[in-house]
């Protein structure tokens, strides 16, 4: 990369703006960003982009080259692993070089002529941005009714087509969160829409197929901190509409052969009480926190008597054992259980209660429950994937314990495991706790004394969990001498719900503490150096880079920050921009003054000072629905304003055209990728 004295950098006009919260002030010089309709924003996100393509110049043809390498690995014609329902087997494929994908079914068999209900490449012509959501097939299998997102600002608009004659409809439905759910009926269909303006899914309409009966409300979730969804259950019994805060949900279900009835309740919702439902046979059956089961424990109630009163547990709450997930079948049940934090398989028959587990054999890996639409089946479908182990989609049979692999991922010129070593080590936090990391490298890597090049990956919020997963991009930084790491810190889920909870509202500075002790265990432990250092996180994953390069600055030579949520205290205080009132839980309501002191204190945007920071590449969308656009564009301005090193690279990507998940080609979003790898491969020296 030309270095960053010798073009001029791109310089946000100050504008002092004051906020004032709980008597103190904050400046503000950039608050007129948040304005995506201004010439001006436009203009200086514009001086952005052209910049970052100048001060990279000299690597447009190692991006260019990287592309095509990760391209190159990517079976062009291919195709998923089909599920069987209701006598069709459903699949998606992609051709040769087009970017969208093909969903197709076969009736009965799979050597019947293949029915390609959607070719999203022809709908896709004349939009840059184009995602499909939500394809939802009508029981009678005549209709299917679709979403489509041509903004990414995951706002959908629903579409009919009509399978018979494959022509789609001119109704639609607007302003959805993507999909439709049928009622038995054929012509009923339940969704929910969103607030058009903080994108908050408020309310569940029903719309009446084929005729000009104005849709009509059967629900609406009037606290701001809830959102609302619906879905059927597996039996397709039942339609659900679902409520959910982070600390609460609430539940109300409608037979789907009369969907004009009335909802009804299953557990009015309690702070603090957490659950989900299943329909089997003649019971619900619950995965929930009730009686302080941190972990989660299972329990079931007949379909009338749902009140948390009338629960019974079927499987306890285990101190060490956090339920993740479960899924039901005629004759066994299985639980998704995370332990020491790796995913367990667990397996019961009903009759016999007899239960064990899947062994998967590795140190560090990820498995999952797939698509299991069928009840009546000893089959248990499920994925997994390793750091050096290709995504695999098995079939396990429950009654004799065989395995059959549908399809593992191919990489297409050659991919060899036996040469990559992935495993897991464990740091020491700042407050003693032991922090899981999972490494993967080439195992000819040249471990001399200074260490090696290395990318530490973090998240660290709402409980969700980064685990191990193979990917074939990914080799194109360990086939060039870098070693990859994953930070599982706390706000994740890691080692459990209590991990989580230990990295969110007044404990959140523990996630970054945590980012901290593993990159200096890494350091310590001869991995790697300051020098080769670098880290990189996204969304809330941002807020975790620029809370760490405010605390440790000198600890990375260079960061990545993708959609990065930094500044948290403007934004939490805004309650009508997206998402922030269902944020409450997670980060604290600043209308507080408790919570407003303690994300001052960390927000990255607020804590930018007067001193030298690692070079830094900032990625964003103009349409982000997540994480607003303003967000990078300020806090780079002011980074841009304060830093004391003015020769490191400070750089910011804005897709003029998406929003928060980048391109919507399966090929495009590598582009992206290439040149964040171009732009932390250049830092070390690296130039092909």
């Amino acid at each position: 990369m030309k270095g960053s004295d010798s073009i001029p950098q791109p310089k946000a006009q100050k504008k002092p703006h004051q906020i004032i919260t709980h008597g103190i002030t904050r400046q503000d010089d950039y608050f007129w960003l948040n304005d995506r309709d201004n010439k001006e924003v436009i203009d200086y996100l514009n001086a952005e982009n052209n910049y970052r393509e100048k001060i990279m110049e000299d690597t447009k043809d190692f991006q260019q080259n990287l592309f095509d390498e990760m391209v190159g690995r990517i079976k062009k014609d291919d195709s998923s692993v089909p599920y069987k329902l209701d006598g069709w087997f459903y699949y998606t494929r992609f051709e040769g070089d087009q970017e969208y994908p093909f969903f197709c079914r076969k009736k009965e068999t799979l050597d019947a002529p293949e029915e390609i209900m959607l070719n999203v490449n022809e709908l896709a012509k004349g939009h840059s941005y184009y995602h499909v959501g939500g394809i939802s097939v009508s029981p009678d299998k005549k209709m299917i009714a679709f979403g489509v997102d041509t903004v990414s600002r995951r706002i959908y608009t629903v579409y009919f087509k009509n399978l018979e004659t494959g022509e789609i409809l001119d109704e639609t439905i607007e302003n959805t969160t993507g999909s439709a759910i049928w009622a038995a009926d054929n012509k009923t269909l339940f969704y929910s829409r969103k607030n058009e303006k903080t994108l908050r899914s408020e309310r569940i309409l029903k719309h009446k197929f084929g005729t000009n009966i104005p849709d009509s409300e059967v629900y609406f979730e009037e606290d701001e901190t809830f959102s609302t969804f619906v879905y059927k259950s597996k039996s397709k019994k039942y339609l659900l509409i679902g409520s959910s805060s982070t600390l609460s949900d609430e539940y109300r279900f409608l037979s789907a052969d009369n969907p004009d009835g009335e909802f009804k309740i299953i557990q009015p919702r309690v702070r603090e009480l957490e659950y989900s439902v299943a329909h089997f046979n003649d019971s619900w059956f619950i995965r929930t926190n009730k009686d302080g089961a941190t972990n989660f424990k299972i329990m079931k109630t007949p379909l009338l008597a749902t009140t948390k009163e009338n629960w019974v547990e079927v499987i306890p709450h285990r101190e060490y054992v956090f339920i993740e997930g479960m899924e039901l079948f005629t004759n066994f049940f299985t639980l998704e259980e995370r332990s020491k934090g790796l995913t367990q398989m667990r397996i019961e028959r009903w009759d016999t209660g007899e239960k064990h587990y899947l062994d998967f054999g590795e140190e560090s890996y990820t498995a999952y429950t797939g698509t299991n639409p069928d009840f009546n089946t000893e089959y248990l479908r499920y994925g997994y994937t390793s750091h050096t182990t290709p995504s695999s989609v098995i079939d396990y049979n429950m009654r004799t314990k065989e395995k059959k692999v549908l399809k593992e991922q191919e990489v297409v010129g050659g991919y060899d495991k036996t040469k990559y070593t992935s495993k897991r080590i464990w740091a020491t936090a700042k407050d003693g706790t032991k922090i899981p990391v999972s490494l993967v490298y080439k195992n000819d890597l040249k471990n001399d004394k200074e260490g090696n090049p290395l990318l530490l990956y973090g998240y660290g919020a709402y409980g969700v969990t980064v685990d191990a997963t193979f990917s074939s991009t990914r080799l194109s930084l360990l086939d060039r001498g870098f070693i990859f790491a994953v930070a599982h810190i706390r706000g994740g889920q890691y080692l459990g719900r209590k991990w989580y909870e230990s990295g969110k509202l007044l404990k959140k500075k523990n996630s970054f503490n945590d980012f901290i002790s593993c990159a200096q265990s890494l350091i310590d432990e001869k991995y790697t150096n300051p020098a080769k250092l670098f880290a990189m996180g996204g969304s809330a994953g941002g807020l975790l880079m620029g809370a760490v390069i405010n605390m440790r600055p000198n600890l990375f030579k260079g960061v990545i920050a993708a959609v990065p949520f930094v500044d948290v205290v403007s934004t939490m205080l805004d309650d009508s921009i997206p998402l922030t009132t269902g944020e409450y839980d997670e980060w604290g309501n600043p209308n507080n003054k408790e919570y407003f002191e303690y994300m001052l204190s960390y927000s990255p945007y607020d804590q930018v000072e007067a001193k030298d920071y690692p070079a830094l590449l900032i990625t964003t969308g103009l349409h982000d629905s997540q994480v607003q656009y303003w967000e990078p564009a300020k806090w780079i301005a002011k980074l841009r304003d304060l830093r004391t090193n003015k020769d490191k690279p400070l750089l910011m990507f804005c897709n003029m055209e998406t929003g928060h998940g980048g391109a919507s080609g399966r090929f495009e979003s590598y582009k992206e990728t290439a040149m964040e790898y171009a732009f932390l491969l250049d830092l070390m020296d690296i130039k092909s």
